[in-house]
């Protein structure tokens, strides 16, 4: 039995160049290096057919720990909740006030680069807190 090396996080998306940006500043993440021939994506961009440019994006984690994401334009639009969402670990092994002010600090950041905050969840017996947010898409993510 072979066992995966590595997963790549696909969505789904209208405008993939837009959606992949987002997702890099709010990762950190890089897009891809163009080769050679190309001094930036756009150069690359501007050599394909029109229908094409535009049609996908990508990126990775800059220290090679996290999942490359890749976004793939699709004809029809996002209808229903996610069934799969990314959870945004920024307050690991924080809890109660610091924990919600950094959460409230990074909602800040991501809604000023379009993200959208849809509802904070406060902690309980079995769940520290956490915030819902959708990209600049719709896509639902958690901060945590």
């Amino acid at each position: 039995m072979t066992s995966v090396k590595q997963v790549q996080v696909t969505f789904d998306c209208a405008e993939p160049v837009r959606v992949g940006r987002f997702w890099c500043e709010a990762l950190g993440y890089v897009p891809p290096t163009p080769t050679e021939e190309f001094a930036t994506w756009e150069d690359y961009e501007d050599t394909l057919p029109p229908e094409q440019r535009g049609s996908w994006f990508a990126c990775s984690d800059p220290t090679g720990a996290g999942p490359r994401l890749y976004f793939q334009r699709v004809p029809e639009g996002k209808v229903v909740k996610n069934r799969l969402h990314l959870d945004v670990r920024v307050v690991t092994g924080l809890v109660g006030a610091e924990r919600l002010a950094v959460l409230e600090a990074e909602s800040a950041r991501l809604t000023a680069l379009g993200a959208s905050r849809v509802r904070l969840m406060l902690a309980d017996e079995e769940n520290e807190s956490c915030l819902v947010m959708q990209d600049v898409e719709g896509n639902e993510f958690c901060l945590d």
